[in-house]
């Protein structure tokens, strides 16, 4: 089974999920190595409806823990620490400088927020057509590709899809090719990747993060680093519908997925039998 390099504990706002137990799953489901990547999200509006959710990550603490738990644990699981940054175009510089002196592991660039708002929350679709909002959410991301470079691979990069108002209904890749090319062309010629996420076909999508025909494009354009995650919150969905995953990249013409350790990327043969 793939390691899941996408993957949030209590340490993260919107989790409850102590890391003990992520681990035991994963070792559970036949996993031998995975990455936790708690969100921090420099600057997060507060909602004043959830205002548990800040984002705020004390990044020694977390850092101390997981080191603590890797200590004790055997050869069997190989931990990996990672954390998955919330970009803005407001964020971009402190971000870079927040991570000069980081000794992490692996590195996920998100994008969540957009003026102000999460597509988490309706308001965020309001006197908008889902295509105006998608396109919004994805220029956002084009701007965060060419002024943050400081990360391994970018995030769930449909992920304002899992909100629309018709979730994927409204959504066509080719709305969007020129966006999609200009991302994904910044992204290969920085040296990083992108992930294949699960948490959309939970989130009611017929397809993981991204569209298929974006993962095809990223192929043709040349991109080879693919991590996989499920982003999961909850122990139930570790590891989620990543057979799915595998048949995904094979058919798309993919022979590796990545692992992180201080930063690089080390390539791993998707197994055929």
């Amino acid at each position: 089974m793939f390691p899941d390099y996408h993957l949030h504990t209590s340490f993260s706002s919107d989790s409850d999920t102590p890391v003990n137990d992520v681990i035991k799953k994963a070792t559970s489901i036949g996993m031998n190595s995975i990455c936790i990547t708690d969100h921090y999200d420099m600057n997060f509006p507060i909602n004043p409806d959830e205002p548990e959710l800040t984002f705020d990550l004390d990044l020694d603490a977390y850092k101390n823990e997981l080191l603590k738990i890797k200590s004790t644990l055997n050869s069997s699981m190989n931990l990996k620490i990672g954390i998955e940054l919330g970009v803005m175009s407001t964020t971009c510089q402190e971000l870079e400088n927040l991570l000069k002196n980081s000794n992490f592991d692996f590195v996920i660039a998100s994008s969540h927020i957009v003026n102000g708002l999460d597509p988490y929350n309706k308001e965020y679709f309001y006197n908008k057509t889902d295509k105006q909002a998608f396109e919004e959410y994805f220029e956002t991301i084009q701007y965060n590709v060419k002024h943050f470079k400081n990360y391994n691979v970018y995030g769930h990069l449909d992920y304002v899809v899992r909100y629309g108002k018709s979730k994927s209904l409204n959504y066509h890749f080719n709305d969007y090719y020129d966006l999609f090319k200009d991302i994904l062309t910044t992204i290969i010629h920085d040296g990083k990747g992108i992930e294949i996420n699960t948490g959309g076909l939970y989130a009611g999508l017929p397809f993981a993060h991204p569209h298929p025909d974006l993962l095809k494009l990223y192929k043709e354009l040349g991109g080879e680093i693919i991590t996989v995650g499920s982003d999961a919150h909850i122990t139930s969905r570790i590891g989620y519908e990543f057979d799915y995953v595998k048949e995904l990249l094979l058919s798309n013409g993919f022979k590796y997925y990545c692992t992180y350790c201080n930063r690089k990327p080390a390539f791993n043969l998707i197994e055929t039998a």
